[in-house]
């Protein structure tokens, strides 16, 4: 009976295998086509990328006769190239796009890779612009979005409020945007990975726990940037349904 059961929560875990692999495939090949409609570039540069690694090891291998051995690892190398190149510029373009929204800072603190602790719209104001928090190696880092003149103040109230719990632990302040001391959307991620290790991995944990009393104040913003010229009571009605 045990047998019969393990072998069919196997074939069913295979099934489900497939399935979700399946379902990648799907919408990664959605993907290609969203983004070669976006950019006309996409297919010159992946195709260009698999016959130029391919030919370089051709030609290398030309020399000591052993090119149709090399071939077929140039056209693999060449693949993972282009695909590195397609993932590249689907992120450029999801980026491009999400630049300038309300909740594009939170959505891409959403997304980061690696031990970041995020907490979103710690502080807020009804006109969509918020501070975000991410603890890490670096420290308390808060991420500001929105108006340049309302975030100013935001952001420094926020800073004052951590700075009381966290001691001598360094706090970074990061204001999104194009202008003069403030980090590209696009550009959020490799900005953070540059910031300095300050702290290990069990002192992070201890000091999110320290900052869990905190709360948030302002009203919490939906996950995923927003079209511009949302107003928040729509926003908070959004809310208020899910």
């Amino acid at each position: 009976m045990a047998g019969k059961q393990d072998k069919e929560a196997a074939k069913l875990a295979k099934k489900e295998k497939r399935a979700a692999s399946k379902a990648r495939r799907g919408q990664l090949f959605e993907a290609f086509k969203m983004q070669r409609k976006e950019d006309p570039l996409l297919i010159p540069w992946m195709a260009g990328s698999i016959i130029v690694v391919a030919g370089v090891l051709f030609g290398v291998g030309f020399i000591f006769n052993i090119q149709w051995a090399l071939l077929p690892l140039g056209i693999v190398l060449g693949i993972l190239l282009a695909v590195i190149i397609f993932g590249r510029r689907v992120q450029r373009t999801v980026y491009s796009k999400a630049d300038g929204q309300p909740g594009a800072a939170a959505w891409a603190l959403e997304n980061l890779r690696g031990r970041w602790k995020v907490t979103p719209t710690v502080a807020a104001t009804t006109q969509l612009d918020a501070v975000h928090r991410v603890l890490g190696g670096p420290g308390v880092i808060l991420v500001a979005e929105g108006a340049q003149h309302r975030v100013k103040t935001l952001l420094a109230q926020e800073k004052k409020r951590v700075s009381r719990l966290v001691g001598d632990t360094p706090i970074y302040d990061i204001t999104i945007g194009h202008e003069e001391n403030q980090v590209p959307l696009k550009r959020l991620q490799s900005h953070l990975m540059k910031l300095p290790r300050n702290l290990k991995p069990n002192q992070v944990d201890a000091l999110e726990a320290k900052l869990a009393a905190l709360g948030n104040r302002g009203a919490a913003m939906p996950k995923g940037p927003m079209p511009a010229g949302a107003k928040m009571r729509n926003v908070q009605r959004t809310i208020r349904r899910r």
